[in-house]
């Protein structure tokens, strides 16, 4: 076994001394080089990129059945049946009421009878006139006589033809006492029982109605509108080619099938100032029904190359303002201009560039610290509402807008 001498202990002090002395001054020279790293705040950004952003109007709507029939009888009659079980799918020529028909058949027969009878006075009139021909011309019997039959002649084809007719109205008669399904579509309330008397073209019997696609009637305000086209003229938002309307139910739900918008009136309503437009919206699990109150969401317009900002981003005044963290690492403030609302997002046009780091949130706590620099860390929303490009027009707004 070696030997430790005193030498030894001295050597080992002294290299621990050293040591410690070192690593010492190591993290002292760290503190005092980076002190700024260490201390500055973080804030959270969205770093922003040009994009083509719709911007949708939020408007009140209320749906209406694409075809909406209301069942009159169109002969008087008593109701014997009702063929259709109420609310129920009905198809157009399905059988709905069926009418004590006994008047309406006793009158065919009759029509039938008087066909007949119309029918042998002609068979005489014509054997009058085959057999007066050759007498007439013979002279042996009066050119009186021969007119007299020639017109008995004309006169039975004419009761025939009347008796004819009379046929087809009693027939007809005879099958509207059995009414039919004008339209196909989910059938209401009937509004007549067995045994009530209809009278024609008066008694409403019950309402069809086509759920599928259902028309959305919407109120536009004139002054947005004409804003709009506005806008659109001057080059600020161009229009959106392709209008898909998206609907939400009165509880907040959003409506999982896109509707297309189909006219916009050209006249404004005097006592609201509103403009009507229409969309249709698919139905086909009849989840909407006749007379619902919706919201639509109507992408009229779009701009081209803007930036979407979280609205608590921006400060709004005579001036808006956010804060941005500059290629130094220092808050910088800019001046925006806000030409829309996507969502939650302000849609931004002039002020940023590609790029940009705009602070969210953590300014406040930035300030108070009074640190030159700060640390950006990417803010994480809690639901994304992030804009899609939508298919707009770039080229021409002018002509769009004069277009619509």
């Amino acid at each position: 076994m070696k030997r430790i001498t005193p030498w030894h202990i001295t050597v080992l002090a002294l290299a621990t001394t050293l040591a410690v002395s070192a690593c010492g001054g190591k993290d002292a020279a760290q503190q005092q080089t980076s002190p700024q790293a260490q201390h500055a705040p973080t804030v959270h950004v969205v770093t922003v990129h040009t994009q083509d952003v719709l911007l949708e109007m939020d408007l009140p709507g209320r749906l209406e059945a694409v075809r909406s029939a209301v069942i009159v009888p169109q002969v008087t009659g008593i109701v014997k049946h009702r063929l259709f079980q109420e609310g129920a799918f009905v198809r157009a020529g399905q059988p709905l009421y069926q009418l004590d028909d006994a008047s309406y058949m006793a009158n065919l027969e009759s029509a039938r009878a008087s066909l007949l009878s119309a029918q042998a006075t002609l068979a005489k009139a014509d054997a009058d006139v085959a057999r007066y021909r050759p007498l007439v011309q013979a002279d042996a019997i009066s050119q009186q006589d021969w007119d007299a039959a020639v017109q008995a002649k004309r006169a039975a084809e004419a009761a025939v033809k009347s008796a004819q007719a009379a046929i087809k109205s009693a027939q007809v008669n005879v099958q509207h006492a059995r009414i039919v399904a004008p339209i196909s579509g989910v059938i209401g309330q009937s509004s007549v029982t067995e045994g009530a008397l209809v009278a024609a073209n008066t008694t409403q019997m019950a309402t069809i109605r086509q759920n599928d696609p259902l028309y959305v009637n919407i109120k536009q305000s004139a002054s947005e509108l004409l804003k709009l086209r506005q806008q659109l003229v001057s080059g600020e938002r161009v229009l959106n080619d392709g209008v898909e309307v998206s609907v939400e139910l009165e509880d907040g739900t959003a409506y999982p099938y896109k509707g297309r918008l189909m006219f916009t009136d050209a006249t404004v309503d005097e006592k609201t100032g509103q403009v009507n437009l229409r969309a249709a919206v698919p139905n086909p699990n009849g989840a909407l029904m006749n007379g619902l109150y919706v919201r639509v969401k109507l992408p009229l317009a779009g701009v081209l190359n803007a930036f979407v900002v979280p609205q608590q981003a921006v400060t709004r005044g005579k001036q808006d303002m956010l804060m941005i963290v500059n290629e130094k690492g220092a808050m910088e403030p800019r001046v925006v201009k806000i030409t829309g609302q996507k969502g939650n997002n302000w849609v931004i046009s002039e002020g940023l560039k590609n790029g940009d780091k705009v602070i969210v949130d953590g300014t406040m706590v930035a300030g108070m610290t009074g640190a030159k620099t700060v640390q950006p860390k990417e803010w994480q929303p809690e639901k994304s509402d992030s804009a899609s490009a939508p298919n707009i027009q770039a080229a021409s707004p002018v002509a769009s807008a004069a277009a619509h």
